[in-house]
């Protein structure tokens, strides 16, 4: 079955979609292995380990839909992926949707800020007027195969929450198969949002620790009606500490022993990225 059908019976069924963000293949095989429904493409993420700079619309379109043909070669998890703008207009976010579902993203995320864009929780965002999103989503509509197309609004920390709610409206009547208004402030504004869109469409979630919008587990925001729940940043933000701490250790000590019961060893690595397996196969087609 393919992974954009499964995305939308998923979405059909009772219960909420918990997509950890990856930021590579390999975090992508580890969400897998933990029994997760699906995979988040985080763009924070992306740019912080495979650019070593901040989230602020720096990778290209180039580089960000390859980033999503790695990760879903490597699961088989549907792949949410993070397209930022679109990387330009409407006719931009039309190359833009194909070039990722080519690569096999099973739902692709646009927003409506306008350039130089930035994550989500940081401030000084601005954005492209509602009827230049509107039209982006439409052409993204009509780009698709099949892939689900889901609508951002940064509009809260521009905005207000009312103006964001509005804009929401409008890109659901443009058509997009999931909302996701960004940065919630508040528990009251996200039930706000459910109680307004929830019948009508599935709402997505985002939990960043540190971030603008109260962080609540799975159970907690199934309750109040959202479908997805992203975590995207947790997975390199834990990563990055314990590298960090790893570092500092090898430093001091020289060596690794004491953090032996901490990693993987040679053969454990190998077990996670499929090696044994790789081997065997290559064997069979050696044989033959």
């Amino acid at each position: 079955m393919r992974a954009t059908t499964r995305l939308r019976q998923m979405l059909q069924a009772p219960g909420i979609i918990v997509a950890p963000g990856a930021y590579d293949g390999f975090s992508a095989r580890l969400i897998e292995a933990a029994g997760f429904q699906a995979v988040y493409m985080t763009g924070a993420g992306t740019a912080a380990s495979h650019l070593g700079q901040p989230d602020l619309g720096l990778a290209t379109l180039t580089e960000m839909a390859n980033h999503a043909g790695h990760l879903a070669s490597a699961v088989s998890l549907p792949v949410i992926a993070d397209a930022d703008t679109g990387y330009g207009n409407a006719l931009n976010v039309a190359r833009t949707v194909k070039s990722f579902e080519r690569a096999g993203a099973a739902a692709i995320q646009l927003e409506d800020q306008s350039l130089p864009k930035r994550c989500g929780h940081l401030d000084g965002k601005t954005l492209v007027p509602a009827a230049e999103m509107v039209g982006k989503i439409k052409a993204a509509l009509d780009a698709r195969a099949e892939a689900l197309i889901i609508a951002r609004t940064d509009a809260i920390a521009v905005e207000g929450f009312d103006f964001a709610l509005e804009r929401a409206e409008r890109y659901l009547e443009a058509g997009a198969d999931v909302l996701f208004i960004e940065a919630l402030r508040s528990v009251e504004d996200m039930k706000a949002a459910t109680k307004r869109f929830g019948s009508r469409a599935p709402l997505l979630a985002n939990m960043v620790e540190g971030g603008k919008t109260p962080v609540l587990s799975a159970t907690e925001l199934e309750a109040m009606g959202f479908r997805i729940a992203i975590f995207p940043g947790a997975l390199v933000r834990h990563l990055a500490f314990s590298a960090k701490n790893f570092l500092e250790a090898l430093q001091k000590e020289g060596n690794t022993a004491p953090l032996r019961d901490r990693m993987f060893d040679f053969n454990g690595l190998n077990a996670v990225i499929g090696t044994p397996e790789m081997l065997a196969l290559g064997k069979k087609y050696g044989e033959e």
